[in-house]
This record gives C-alpha cells, sequence and structure tokens, in this order.
C-alpha cells in the first residue's frame, strides 16, 4: 500500500436501525487505524452526513479513533460529505488533496475511485473489511452506481 498525506474515510451510521454496530462502519474504523499505525496515511478526513441534530457520522468516526489512540489533531471532520461524489470533491477543493487514500468497503471503494478519476484526481482505495453477502447493500450500490454516473455526466456536461 502506498502512502499517501490524507486518507478519507467515507461515512456510515455508527449503528444499525435496530440497534447495535453497523459492521460497516466498524470495519472502516479499524482500517483507517490500520492505515495510520503504519504510517500509510499521516491524516485522516472523516467525511459524512450531519443533516440531523442527533445524527452526526463524521463526530462519531473521529470519536472512535480517538478511542483508538489516534490523536484528535490527525483527524479533520468534513461535515457536508452528505454523498460520495461530495465527500470525494470536498477532499479536493476544501482540503485541496488531489492524490489521497479513500477507505471503506471494496464496493464503495469502487464507486469512490470512479468519482475520482473522472474528475482528474489521483486516488487509490484501501479496502475496509466487508460481510459475506448483503442483498440490501448490493441493491443499494446497484441504484448508487447509476447516480454515480448521473452525478459525473452532469457535472461534466
Amino acid at each position: 500500500m502506498p502512502y499517501n498525506t490524507f486518507g478519507v474515510v467515507l461515512g456510515t451510521s455508527k449503528y444499525l436501525h435496530g440497534g447495535g454496530i453497523n459492521a460497516y462502519f466498524k470495519y472502516r474504523i479499524d482500517a483507517a487505524y490500520f492505515l495510520f499505525r503504519h504510517k500509510k496515511v499521516r491524516y485522516i478526513i472523516v467525511s459524512g452526513d450531519n443533516r440531523e441534530k442527533n445524527y452526526n457520522e463524521p463526530k462519531m468516526m473521529k470519536k472512535e479513533l480517538i478511542k483508538k489512540g489516534i490523536p484528535s489533531h490527525f483527524i479533520y471532520e468534513d461535515f457536508y460529505g452528505i454523498s460520495t461524489l461530495h465527500s470525494i470533491l470536498r477532499v479536493h477543493k476544501v482540503f485541496h488533496q488531489k492524490k489521497f487514500t479513500i477507505i471503506s468497503q471494496k464496493f464503495h471503494n469502487e464507486r469512490a475511485i470512479f468519482i475520482g478519476n473522472c474528475f482528474g484526481l489521483d486516488v487509490i482505495g484501501f479496502n475496509a473489511k466487508s460481510l459475506t453477502f448483503d442483498r440490501k447493500i448490493q441493491l443499494r450500490e446497484f441504484f448508487a452506481r447509476i447516480k454515480a454516473l448521473w452525478d459525473v455526466f452532469c457535472f461534466f456536461y
């Protein structure tokens, strides 16, 4: 895994709707910690949704990374990463990074890398552990990829 100054953790909820810890969240935090600990990234951007008062993905992710031992001054919060497209573009526009590592599950990284490449960014993905099979996620990802194509097409034209 090559070094990048910044790694961006794409947001997801810490908790499942029925209660309990979301494994996708846990595995993304574990992956970000792994990269930081092995000096594959220096800073981590936690990017996600916080549109509701009691729901704040970046805050939840930062808190978990600090619990794992990453000092807070190495973690930046992006509170406007309301979609994968927004998260990727904001790393470039707000944090002025053209080259960075995206941290999420493989299916999500594939879409995020596609978006980054379409905008001329030099991005790589680090795949967090995933769940073995999740039909709901597969269906969601199918539509998310269609949306990514739409978003990229609309931005370019």
